[in-house]
């Protein structure tokens, strides 16, 4: 289910999504400050291209004092935009039965959309 899940996502938007996301990481990558915001961006969009059968897991040192500050400053720049696109694509999913996996999908990538420091996509176990 989950590959049939990623191949209809792929197919309606989540490969627009996902290069949306590496271009944009790759020109953060192209300034030496730019380079850990761009490095959650493209990590992002791995995430965004084939989003079933993973899950966000916070990392040990996620309530330190680099992450939260890079945290803080990444919602401000741009992270508020990225959840409240993913957050309104998320509740227009669930407008429909079929579309509510691919609203929950949204909603995760929301959340790590908005403070993706100090977390990382891993494999579900479901």
């Amino acid at each position: 289910m989950k590959v049939l899940g990623n191949i209809i996502w792929v197919l309606f938007g989540g490969l627009f999504l996902a290069l949306g996301y590496l271009f944009s990481g790759l020109l953060l990558c192209l300034t030496i400050i730019g380079i850990p915001f761009g490095w959650k961006i493209i990590k992002l969009a791995g995430l965004a291209l084939w989003p079933f059968g993973k899950e966000v897991k916070s990392t040990e040192q996620a309530t330190g004092c680099l992450n939260t500050g890079m945290n803080v400053l990444w919602f401000l720049i741009g992270g508020i935009w990225l959840g409240l696109e993913h957050a309104i694509l998320g509740l227009f999913f669930f407008i429909t039965i079929i579309g509510i996996p691919f609203g929950k999908q949204h909603f995760k990538l929301a959340a790590v959309a908005l403070m993706p420091f100090g977390r990382k996509v891993v494999s579900s176990s479901k």
